[in-house]
């Protein structure tokens, strides 16, 4: 038996292609080098050995130097050199499928250590070329004797190379979007962060601007003219708005705070109370509850917000001398239900479909004179659609709203 030393100098290296650079920068842009065995490759090379009938199937990735074996079956041992691997030529072929048929009489392999030590006598290998054209490795098959390979299996060692690549594929897709995801993560909890320091930054100026409209009102108002009481008038209630416009954007991007909080046992008819108390309602107003009490197991304070924005709303896009709320709530398996319908304003048909839109509003003034910023029912719906329910809304201009909503039970342990 030759050296091996003097074995080396029999052994025809494969040739480097001419585009070594950029094929070498498409296999590691794949992050699969070096990496451990998967299923998914491993039912590839069962199902390729299975169907050439062969003792071993590889998916391979040739690497500067070595021959890097992502699934390996009938082998025990992941990477070769490339200097003598069968792949290294066969990627160079423009073939569908390299074929040895007997590497002992193939003078470019009749002295391989993969020959002579390991009996490898029969191969065939498709290229695993990717979208760019780049052939990134191969999926293969050996076996110990001379052989052929049929039209049928050549086929489906075609077709099965390009599942490989598909696999390829969807992985580094993956990785992409799971790095996609993880950047907006980060760039949301800075906006997060953004948002509260600037927002707590505005409200003490706004504060003062009001009170400060107020005692000029007070020191003055017996030597100020009617327009200039009107314009006192115009920056205080500026400054209301600003002010309510930044607690809604406090509101919006700390749900996920309120989502996390814990969730409790409650009655429904006490936090339909407790809400229509903190409203502090001052106008003629008849809100009917629900007939039924409901023992409640969910995320309160994330209730308590959605309630208070929907009823809000039915307060303040009223123009009937009488408002009127009806309320109602209902479980059924592992999820409760909601709805709140109003005599209100209505909403035109045409502006049903981005009522929930972030600063989508439909450009009316509340009965107060004052437009929406369009915060609220964004806010709503990403509570509602966090705490695992839907929300949808049935409108008639002039006459009503309703807006029915769900979420899941919460089960306390």
């Amino acid at each position: 038996m030759d050296s091996p030393t003097k074995r080396k100098q029999y052994v025809i290296k494969p040739p480097i292609p001419s585009d070594e650079k950029q094929r070498l920068a498409a296999v590691r842009s794949y992050h699969l080098l070096d990496t451990l065995p998967e299923k998914d490759f491993d039912n590839i090379t069962a199902l390729t050995a299975s169907i050439c009938d062969t003792p071993i199937a590889l998916v391979t990735l040739l690497d500067t130097d070595r021959n890097f074996l992502k699934s390996h079956y009938g082998l025990a041992f992941n990477e070769a050199p490339r200097d003598t691997s069968f792949c290294g030529h066969a990627i160079l072929e423009e073939t569908d499928v390299f074929v040895v048929e007997d590497a002992r009489i193939d003078p470019r392999f009749e002295k391989n250590p993969l020959t002579t030590n390991m009996q490898a006598v029969f191969y065939a290998g498709a290229r695993l070329v990717n979208s760019d054209g780049f052939s990134l490795g191969t999926l293969c098959v050996f076996d110990t004797k001379p052989r052929t390979i049929t039209s049928k299996q050549r086929r489906a060692l075609t077709a099965l190379a390009y599942q490989v690549v598909n696999l390829f594929e969807a992985r580094k897709h993956n990785r992409m979007l799971l790095a996609a995801q993880e950047e907006l993560k980060e760039r949301n909890e800075e906006l997060k962060s953004f948002a509260g320091i600037v927002s707590h930054d505005m409200k003490m100026p706004l504060a003062n601007m009001i009170i400060t409209s107020d005692m000029l009102h007070a020191k003055y108002g017996n030597v100020l003219d009617a327009q200039a009481k009107k314009y006192l008038d115009y920056i205080k209630q500026s400054s209301f708005t600003l002010s309510e416009y930044i607690s809604g954007l406090l509101e919006h991007y700390e749900t996920d705070k309120t989502i996390s909080s814990i969730a409790e046992t409650f009655d429904s008819q006490d936090l339909i109370e407790e809400i229509i108390e903190l409203l502090n309602i001052n106008i003629d107003c008849e809100i009917n509850l629900p007939e039924e009490n409901i023992e409640m197991q969910a995320n309160k304070s994330a209730l308590e917000q959605i309630f208070i924005n929907l009823v809000g709303n039915s307060l303040k896009y009223n123009d009937k001398d009488k408002i009127k709320i009806d309320i109602d709530c209902f479980e059924k398996d592992d999820v409760y239900y909601f709805s709140i319908s109003d005599n209100g304003m209505g909403i035109p048909e045409e502006e049903l479909s981005n009522i929930f839109d972030l600063f989508g509003t439909i450009g009316v003034l509340d009965r107060n004179g004052v437009k929406g910023n369009g915060i609220g029912l964004s806010t709503v719906k990403k509570l509602i659609t966090k705490l695992g329910g839907e929300i949808e809304i049935f409108s008639t201009l002039g006459v009503g709203t309703t807006f029915k909503f769900s979420i899941q039970k919460k089960i306390i342990v």
